[in-house]
């Protein structure tokens, strides 16, 4: 796809979702709580202002990191002069923001930069290059990788699901994967955590807040939906675009240290989420728990496989882009939004497709 279409694409993406969903919240402002702050038609500044920062990066997707850096420093000042935060005004509010979410922050930036090393010891452990001897040779072998992420992420965080996935994608598919079999790993790695509490943020954050495992199961019907409707045609696209390997390579060897590795680091990550979300709520705002746990995982079994320590600048460049945009997010006024009905949950799920979900889930709860 040509450089210049492929940019219009993203940009009418960003519009139209934004035009769809702002008029939904809208619609039901009378029931909003009260304003504080400048808005345009009903809507806070605020939202604007974000809704710019993804334009300019679906715009500039070479510039991804600028923009986003830019798009936070644009909000943070507005906010600083015009509209305060909830935890005040000016600097001290800023600095009280920043201390109340500093803590969701530090996890997403240990789980991005951690999970990025852990899909690489996956890869390099060889244990993609089997996936052949059991996958069958058709599209229907795609496919079935998607369902593997889908499965993954129903106990996994969505962030190391999706990882994996790719690298798992990365290694059957010769180095060619088709950019709509990537979007569909992504859709996966969501779609199979909205049913389960354990491992995905959102859910996790409703478990905590009293409601019941069961209260969310129902999700999955929606979700299977969304793994057939979403991944079938990908599964062609990407079968079309470079069929998936039908034999292992010749020479492979499953290097079990580093199989050994990714299951201790996961099984850290998971048995931390359940310990601090599920038996001791209380202290999932005070302290990163998840993130410093895969973090000292990766070093303790360092002597076991040494990470490829060469990848983390690279990574830090991506994670720094996606801090800037979550950060911008949770400094939007997500009080001010609505009250709940048909209109703002439909204009809240069009509006998570381009904007973090966890403050939108925060405000549902």
């Amino acid at each position: 796809m040509p450089q210049s279409k492929s940019r219009l694409c993203r940009m009418l993406f960003v519009l139209s979702t934004l035009m769809f969903a702002l008029p939904c919240l809208a619609a039901a402002s009378e029931s909003a709580p009260p304003a504080g702050g400048p808005e345009l038609a009903g809507i806070p500044v605020d939202f604007f202002l974000f809704g710019l920062t993804l334009l300019g990066v679906a715009l500039f997707h070479h510039k991804t990191l600028q923009v986003a850096a830019t798009g936070l420093g644009a909000i943070t000042l507005y906010k600083l002069i015009w509209a305060p935060w909830a935890t005040g005004t000016g600097l001290a509010g800023l600095a009280g923001h920043l201390h109340h979410e500093w803590v969701i922050l530090a996890n997403l930036f240990c789980l991005l930069m951690g999970f990025g090393l852990l899909a690489n010891h996956f890869e390099q452990s060889e244990v993609p290059k089997v996936l052949p001897r059991y996958l069958p040779d058709d599209w229907k072998g795609a496919f079935v990788l998607l369902v593997m992420v889908f499965v993954l992420s129903s106990f996994l965080d969505n962030i190391a699901a999706a990882l994996i996935g790719g690298a798992m994608a990365h290694t059957v598919f010769n180095k060619k994967v088709h950019l709509g079999y990537l979007a569909a790993i992504v859709a996966a790695s969501n779609a199979g955590g909205s049913g389960s509490v354990v491992g995905d943020t959102t859910t996790t954050m409703m478990w905590i807040n009293g409601i019941a495992p069961t209260a969310v199961i129902h999700a999955y019907v929606a979700a299977f939906v969304a793994l057939f409707v979403c991944g079938i045609p990908a599964s062609f696209q990407q079968h079309k675009h470079s069929p998936i390997l039908k034999d292992e390579p010749e020479g492979t060897h499953v290097d079990w240290g580093r199989v050994l590795v990714v299951a201790v680091v996961l099984a850290a990550a998971i048995l931390v989420n359940v310990f601090v979300n599920v038996e001791h709520p209380e202290l999932a705002d005070r302290f990163p728990f998840i993130g410093v746990a895969v973090a000292l995982a990766l070093l303790l079994m360092a002597p076991v496989r040494k990470p490829e320590w060469s990848l983390l600048p690279e990574s830090l460049k991506g994670t720094t882009f996606l801090l800037c945009l979550v950060t911008a997010a949770t400094m939007m006024p997500v009080e001010r939004l609505p009250h709940a009905s048909w209109q703002t949950a439909l204009g809240l799920g069009f509006l998570s497709a381009v904007f973090d979900n966890i403050p939108l889930t925060a405000l549902a709860i």
